[in-house]
């Protein structure tokens, strides 16, 4: 295994490998719909991609929430590659592109079976429960200065 990359998306071929691992892991694997999956943020979201070698293997979103806050989204490493660290390698990169932008906080609506690996970031629970897209989430937030 080469080490991993993780690049913020800033060419066509870069967007297109994160929106790949993305339909890939939601759509194919979850069932997410595809409608639900593509939506209006990602025209003005930061994208990020994980690459080993040329192949992409993970990708999380980053956009603007307002008054300070970032919005982490549709994070996702394909299946065979989980628990190999890229998760974090993401979440790392996300975390520094959103203090250069001054973010203070960033939220995320975790995927409950995914909240201990936010836990363990520094992620705390904010609220109950509930259904995004068909899947149980719950959201978390991270103060990040």
């Amino acid at each position: 295994m080469s080490e991993i990359e993780v690049r913020v998306a800033e060419t066509e071929r870069e967007r297109d490998d994160a929106f790949a691992v993305r339909h890939e892991v939601f759509v194919e694997e979850q069932g997410v719909d595809e409608e639900l999956e593509y939506d209006e943020y990602d025209a003005d979201a930061v994208h990020f991609v994980a690459y080993d070698g040329d192949d992409p293997v993970g990708a999380a979103r980053l956009r603007d929430a307002g008054d300070g806050v970032g919005k982490v989204e549709r994070v996702a490493v394909l299946g065979p590659r989980r628990e190999e660290g890229i998760g974090r390698s993401l979440m790392a990169a996300v975390e520094q592109r959103a203090a250069s932008l001054e973010f203070t906080t960033l939220t995320l609506h975790s995927q409950t079976h995914a909240a201990d690996f936010y836990r363990v970031l520094g992620y705390e629970r904010a609220g109950e429960e509930f259904e995004e897209a068909g899947i149980p989430h719950v959201a978390m937030r991270k103060p990040i200065r």
